[in-house]
């Protein structure tokens, strides 16, 4: 029996096949265009239901590992080569809605917010006029990091993590830390502050095209630079999300040139998948991959919070180049956070966020 669900293991049995079917995919032991077996072949083989395998395909089709062909099963359309491929059907794929992006009002329970301010300032007292670390509080550092291991398979050390006032602010913390001779390259069309970051920085930047799937692999393949900034879950205006396939071919981009890549991951966890979007920072394996993510979109957007998880062998450059700067967030505010995700209320309403979108699709779809 080739695929095995562990009941020793923590994840739920429709995850755990997820992982292993994806690994195969990956691996080339299912090329593209080959069928995987059907969900009661593979229901009879690992002793769960089919509804259970039904699950794992989905997240695989949501992620752009397979498709579903009515009534013929499920198909690979993940690409280990470089190149835009398409599907294994041979349907281009549907253009994306241009997004908008406005300032609206938090979904963040402001009661729940209110207490744990309160909570905060009652059990630190005049602590929270100390002076914050440079790098950020530790307890809101180990708190990030603990919550990206559990939920986005990012496995750091505190030290790995800044924290700074919002995306901006840190787009020019990467620009000091890896130097303002390095070429950029981010997509176009982009979130404008990104392109003005580079401007005020005056470097040199590129823009590559988008495509349906990700970045236009000729555009990428043939760019001088030696940075790629990339919004990856849902690129803004234009709502492209890169396939599986197209994560890959921008880390063995990265791996082939000895090149970097800044993963902004702004609103992956409001996804509506069943489970968190992958990211390219957990796939790396030549420890080239900045992550980056706020608190913008998930608490609110007044908060200025933001953090970035730099490659292990960047931690020294970092402390050596920048660790003079002083932490452009407040104590108190770090703690408030720390608290949020410490105690599970910024996970459940995570989670509480992305049921109320489910069924609003659904919603949609029925109507």
């Amino acid at each position: 029996m080739r695929y095995r669900i562990q009941e020793s293991d923590s994840a739920p049995a429709y995850l755990q096949l997820y992982r292993q079917l994806r690994e195969d995919i990956v691996s080339g032991l299912y090329p593209p265009g080959s069928k995987l077996p059907s969900k009661r072949i593979m229901a009879d083989e690992t002793g769960v239901s089919t509804v259970t395998v039904e699950h794992a395909y989905a997240l695989l089709c949501d992620e752009g590992y397979i498709e579903s062909h009515e009534r013929s099963g499920y198909f690979v359309i993940f690409q280990a080569s470089d190149g835009f491929v398409g599907s294994a059907s041979g349907k281009s794929a549907e253009p994306h809605p241009p997004l908008h992006r406005p300032e609206t009002q938090s979904e963040f329970s402001y009661p729940l917010l209110a207490k744990t301010m309160r909570r905060v300032m009652s059990d630190y007292g005049e602590a929270l006029l100390n002076k914050s670390p440079n790098s950020g509080c530790l307890e809101l550092r180990e708190a990030i990091g603990q919550y990206l291991a559990r939920s986005r398979g990012i496995q750091v050390f505190a030290k790995q993590i800044i924290i700074g006032s919002g995306a901006e602010y840190l787009y020019g913390l990467i620009v000091e830390l890896l130097g303002r001779n390095m070429t950029y390259a981010i997509e176009s069309p982009s979130y404008k502050q990104i392109e003005q970051v580079y401007k005020v920085f005056d470097v040199k930047y590129e823009l590559l095209p988008l495509g349906n799937d990700g970045i236009e692999s000729s555009a990428l393949w043939e760019t001088d630079a030696k940075i790629l900034h990339i919004t990856p879950y849902r690129s803004f205006p234009s709502g492209v999300t890169a396939t599986a396939s197209k994560r890959h071919e921008y880390l063995r981009w990265a791996a082939s040139r000895d090149h970097y890549i800044i993963e902004d991951d702004f609103e992956s966890e409001f996804s509506v998948s069943k489970k968190p979007e992958e990211t390219l920072f957990s796939h790396a394996s030549n420890d080239n991959v900045i992550y980056m993510n706020t608190f913008s979109k998930t608490i609110s957007p007044s908060l200025r919070v933001g953090y970035m998880v730099l490659p292990m062998h960047l931690v020294p450059l970092f402390e050596q180049k920048l660790g003079f700067y002083s932490c452009t967030v407040p104590t108190f505010e770090q703690l408030v956070l720390t608290e949020l995700i410490a105690n599970g209320d910024f996970e459940r309403h995570i989670n509480r966020v992305r049921r109320k979108k489910r069924r609003e699709m659904l919603n949609e779809k029925n109507d």
